[in-house]
């Protein structure tokens, strides 16, 4: 078959996804080892047996809803090529706003940072790709995690110090950050969003919390206190309807100048809060 044709099989038979025709060109890229481009270059070659076979199976996974990502091993993330796996939670285009926010703050050159609940690296490495000088660490508390992170930083050649941890349990309680960033489990376990989507297939670890969804954005955001320089700042991404909520946990906690961005849709997708100041 030819790859023009391939591609208009693939994607009619991909009536659950709303980005049909860019799945199967992402997932026959990968079979095939070439870019996107090459499809509108060469569309007349011809695919052969094995190629056709895999590309063949790669669709049908696709149209029983698991994610491109991990059907690829790779996610694009702030330019960033991430491998990923079904232990992690997939980097989302939405996060990238998360680190837009944590760059625009203005903070020292050579600051120490934290990314909590790190997952594949994404937001870490993102931050160390734009901010070389910055002294970033990343913790995870699955193994398996970790090790992706530190794969992912040496592939990219990225200095960033990745270990396990529980979020704070063994980050060194004398160390303190000008900045501590994170995209924590925020979805309530009752949410019907879990049984939709791309999300069926990622760790429910790394989705969803307890109170609602805040209980690991409160921890956080309590024991970030005891981490964070005078000033320093904690960003979270939290779910659409979380914004005000999460303002309200961290006025209460005393963080000042607590505000919420929101992103291209117009959702309020990040909070911002930052420890108040020692005074003379």
């Amino acid at each position: 078959m030819r790859i023009d044709q391939a591609l208009q099989q693939a994607t009619q038979a991909l009536t659950n996804s709303d980005s049909a025709r860019l799945d199967a060109e992402v997932l026959l890229s990968a079979v095939l080892d070439k870019s996107r481009t090459y499809f509108y270059t060469w569309p007349e070659r011809t695919l052969n047996d094995s190629e056709q076979q895999t590309f063949n199976a790669l669709i049908k996974r696709r149209a029983l809803g698991e994610p491109v990502a991990f059907l690829t091993g790779t996610q694009e993330f702030w330019s960033l090529p991430l491998k990923t796996h079904s232990q992690t939670l997939i980097p989302r285009p939405e996060t990238e706003l998360l680190v837009e926010q944590a760059l625009a703050l203005g903070i020292d050159d050579a600051a120490q940072v934290l990314d909590l609940g790190t997952g594949t690296g994404a937001i870490a490495l993102a931050l160390a790709s734009e901010r070389p000088s910055w002294q970033i660490s990343a913790v995870d508390r699955i193994a398996d995690s970790v090790n992706l992170a530190r794969a992912n930083a040496q592939h990219l050649k990225l200095n960033v110090t990745i270990y396990q941890s529980n979020w704070f349990a063994a980050v060194p309680k004398h160390e303190r950050f000008a900045l501590i960033v994170s995209n924590p489990p925020y979805i309530d376990a009752e949410d019907e969003h879990l049984q939709q989507g791309d999300v069926r297939f990622e760790p429910a670890s790394a989705l969803v919390a307890d109170e609602a969804g805040l209980a690991d954005i409160r921890r956080i955001s309590e024991q970030a206190l005891d981490y964070l320089t005078p000033a320093g700042y904690l960003l979270f991404e939290h779910g659409w309807q979380q914004a005000a909520l999460v303002r309200n946990l961290m006025n209460d906690l005393g963080y000042q100048h607590v505000h919420s961005v929101r992103d291209l849709a117009g959702i309020e997708r990040v909070t911002i809060g930052q420890r108040e100041a020692v005074t003379p």
